[in-house]
């Protein structure tokens, strides 16, 4: 570098020091300081499995929710692509007997139970959505007392879910004791269609307040005013769920303008605290 240029940046540098650092107060002012806790860019070889460190692959079927796939272990549904992404895969398949018979798709479900729990902070990961009657693609968490206390007691906090019939929408809910299924409080975020791109979704949660995001968008914040009495149960650690499920009661089941196999791409999972 010469002396010229050298004095040029040196300058240039002074000039811009104060709005830089005005620019720094004013930017994500709630994760001031925050240190990454959990942290999962799905890095690797093309067909590997996730982190066995970070996650844990669940098998079988779901009969609580109604859902017809069969979730598989290892990289068989849910495998790195080689490009920074876990892609979770929902075939059209059979080879399991489910609760309704003989299972016709599989798919899979991941969680950090056991390897990550966490009380508070901001959960957020970049994801592109499958699309399609029937398909159910979440990121969420359940309380890690869930053995113990039973579910919803155990509380549960959708931090993104879509059903197939409804490309251009997304939802935040929790559950908890006297507000679980159809009746969990939450909201609705309406936008493009979840399936042509990546998008950021986001939660954070603090000792009485949930915000749900979207692209960085504030769209829903729950306290225990919401709760019409009820418990709030949101003080203890979580661990965190990415799936892929396909039917169910919510989203129904797939029909023939169903293509498959269709993908759940994920990005990255963050979490800061």
């Amino acid at each position: 570098m010469s002396m010229k240029t050298s004095t040029r940046l040196s300058r240039l540098l002074r000039l811009t020091a104060p709005a830089l650092a005005v620019a720094a107060m004013l930017v994500a002012p709630g994760n001031a300081g925050a240190a990454t806790v959990f942290s999962d860019d799905f890095n690797g070889p093309a067909g590997a499995a996730a982190d066995a460190s970070k996650w844990t692959m669940e098998t079988g079927d779901n009969v609580n929710n109604h859902e017809l796939e069969w979730y598989t272990p290892g990289a068989q549904n849910a495998a790195l692509d080689g490009q920074g992404h876990l892609v979770i895969t929902a075939r059209q398949e059979g080879g399991h007997t489910c609760w309704y018979g003989p299972c016709t798709y599989t798919s899979a479900r991941l969680n950090t139970s056991g390897k990550f729990t966490q009380t508070y902070g901001h959960f957020e990961a970049r994801m592109k959505l499958p699309r399609g009657q029937g398909m159910w693609p979440a990121f969420w968490a359940l309380g890690n007392d869930i053995g113990s206390n039973g579910w919803p007691n155990c509380g549960e906090i959708d931090f993104m879910e879509n059903v197939g019939f409804e490309p251009n929408t997304v939802h935040g809910t929790i559950h908890g004791p006297g507000y679980s299924g159809a009746n969990g409080i939450g909201a609705a975020y309406n936008g493009p269609n979840f399936s042509d791109d990546f998008h950021t979704y986001a939660v954070d949660w603090s000792p009485n307040s949930i915000k749900w995001y979207v692209d960085g968008n504030l769209y829903q914040t729950r306290t225990p005013a919401d709760l019409g009495g009820n418990r709030w149960v949101f003080d203890h650690p979580f661990f965190l769920i990415l799936n892929l499920a396909v039917g169910g009661d919510w989203p129904g089941s797939p029909n023939g303008s169903t293509q498959f196999p269709q993908q759940l791409v994920v990005d990255y999972v963050h979490v800061t605290a």
